[in-house]
């Protein structure tokens, strides 16, 4: 079925008359979350035009579960890189060449990460602690880069 045929003129009234309602959320505070990342682009910034990787990530803890962080990694200097390839190497992603990253935004996808949250002069900071891996009773524990837990065999 394409949208065209669905016509919606009928609620044209009640719409023009409903009012739009305020999401007026309180920030997340400050400290440390359980998150899954659930989308990361490559876009750039706003402000400086700079390439740019954007981190949308669900926390799914009991405190603030169903709320989102975002991180920000803009790419334009040397000292951008070396946060990019920590945050990517907590990821689980090492990559030979910066240029290989659009190929493998996917790997990043649906990964548990512990993040740190923290405010400072009204700048909102969230930093990558360490890669998460769900155990069948749901706790969570470290992954090392020697873990070979998740082999079926």
């Amino acid at each position: 079925m394409s949208n065209e045929s669905i016509d919606l003129r009928e609620f044209d009234e009640d719409f023009g008359e409903a009012e739009v309602r305020k999401k007026e959320f309180e920030p997340v505070p400050d400290g440390k979350y359980q998150v899954r990342v659930e989308a990361v682009e490559l876009g750039r910034s706003k402000t400086s035009d700079k390439p740019m990787l954007t981190w949308k990530l669900f926390i799914f803890t009991p405190s603030h579960q169903g709320r989102f962080l975002w991180r920000n990694n803009v790419i334009g200097s040397a000292e951008n890189l070396k946060w990019l390839k920590t945050d990517l190497a907590t990821c689980g992603l090492h990559l030979k060449k910066l240029s290989d990253l659009p190929a493998h935004l996917k790997d990043l996808l649906d990964i548990n990460l512990e993040v740190t949250k923290r405010t400072k002069g009204g700048n909102e900071n969230v930093y990558f602690n360490r890669l998460l891996v769900l155990t069948q009773s749901g706790a969570q524990r470290e992954r090392s880069p020697l873990d070979n837990s998740d082999v079926p065999f």
